[in-house]
């Protein structure tokens, strides 16, 4: 890749579509190159606000409120997919730099155009059909075409376990079939769950980070724990880091993609989901990649060189999610003990209010192999609470 010795601008204004904590550590590794981070959201105490250059109270599914902002941006950029895209077409038009492009937003937001690309593109991914409402769904279990056990999406906002439901038996048909447009999924046999984040500039450069093995909370059904390197052969990790570039070339899309993966039992790798935006599955990179994928994504949405992503360490990253039983003010519990262990980070959404399962941090650890990395990883998870 060939690039021009040009002046380095650090005074371009980079429009962030929300802030919660993922843009609150994208404005935290913008502030290393001087970059000048504008977050558009609800409330100024949300993560974000405490970090950004400028935050500009609003909503972001707002046509106005988006149009707004970003007419006064040079970059406009989201840390969460279910935004008013038809305001970033208009901005688009109007000349704005938007990375994600507002067409792979459309598409991805919506998982069922989302899986009607991967069919379309010849991606892997699990057989699916797509129904009108949760009463067609239930027609066609009715009739036959569709049996239990298989998994239910909802087609529009759904994050963190939210608008996914596995239906196994005719109870859960009554108690927990979700309601509106969805889609219903085959339930494959799942060796293991992996991601790889993938980043891609406008000079069509690409860079992937290793696989890493996602381990999910048995209540919340998000991710509790990640680790990296994924417990796959070299093979497999291969096949998944070529599958990943193949998603993000074919979405045609700039900033980081985020592919969510089945490695199934017998072998096969398919596409489950994307995320067009910094991720969880990701987040270990702060404290154990060459480059963070925060840092890259914004790399490559203002088409500067993709950084490295070798992985220094073995690395295990935990959610730190609120107590079962506790709401309120948020308090932490032995933060001490398990800063005293080596190789132990720690990082606070600066959240004041807990509730059960919310996301509250994460910590990284970090260690010479990885089965020491998940022995100090269980000790943190034992001893490390979020309560109120």
């Amino acid at each position: 890749m060939h690039y021009l010795c040009t002046m380095f601008d650090t005074t371009q204004k980079i429009g962030i579509l929300g802030g919660g904590q993922l843009g609150k550590m994208l404005c935290l590794a913008a502030a290393n190159f001087d970059f000048k981070t504008y977050i558009l959201d609800a409330q100024p105490d949300f993560p974000a606000g405490k970090v950004c250059t400028q935050f500009i109270p609003g909503n972001f599914n707002d046509y106005d409120d988006v149009m707004a902002f970003g007419r006064e941006m040079d970059i406009i950029t989201i840390e969460i997919e279910h935004v008013n895209t038809q305001a970033l077409h208009d901005l688009e038009k109007m000349g704005k730099t938007v990375h994600p492009a507002p067409r792979a937003l459309d598409l991805i937001k919506d998982k069922g155009l989302q899986k009607e690309f991967y069919h379309t593109h010849a991606i892997p991914t699990a057989d699916f059909e797509l129904f009108e409402d949760e009463q067609a769904l239930l027609e066609a279990v009715q009739n036959g075409r569709w049996k239990l056990p298989f998994v239910q999406k909802t087609r529009s906002a759904g994050y963190d376990g939210k608008g996914v439901s596995i239906l196994r038996n005719a109870a859960d048909l009554e108690q927990k079939l979700l309601k509106g447009p969805c889609l219903a999924e085959k339930l494959v046999p799942v060796q293991t769950e992996i991601a790889v984040i993938a980043a891609r500039n406008a000079q069509d450069e690409v860079a992937i980070f290793p696989a890493v093995e996602m381990d999910f909370h048995p209540e919340a059904n998000l991710v509790e724990m990640l680790l990296c390197p994924a417990a796959i052969s070299p093979l497999v990790a291969a096949q998944a880091e070529a599958l990943a570039e193949q998603v993000i070339r074919q979405f045609d899309l700039c900033g980081l993609l985020a592919v969510e993966m089945f490695l199934t039992v017998e072998g096969d790798l398919l596409v489950n989901e994307v995320a067009p935006r910094p991720h969880n599955s990701g987040h270990h990179t702060i404290d154990s990649a060459i480059t963070s994928q925060y840092e890259q994504h914004l790399r490559a949405i203002c088409n500067l060189p993709l950084g490295a992503t070798d992985q220094i360490q073995p690395a295990v990253m935990l959610n730190l999610l609120g107590a079962a039983d506790f709401k309120g003010p948020a308090k932490y519990e032995g933060v001490e003990a398990c800063l005293a262990l080596p190789g132990v980070h720690l990082h606070l959404y600066s959240k004041a209010l807990t509730s059960p399962f919310r996301k509250m941090g994460h910590v990284t650890i970090t260690a010479p192999t990885l089965e020491l990395a998940k022995e100090r990883a269980e000790f943190v998870k034992n001893n490390l609470k979020v309560i109120a």
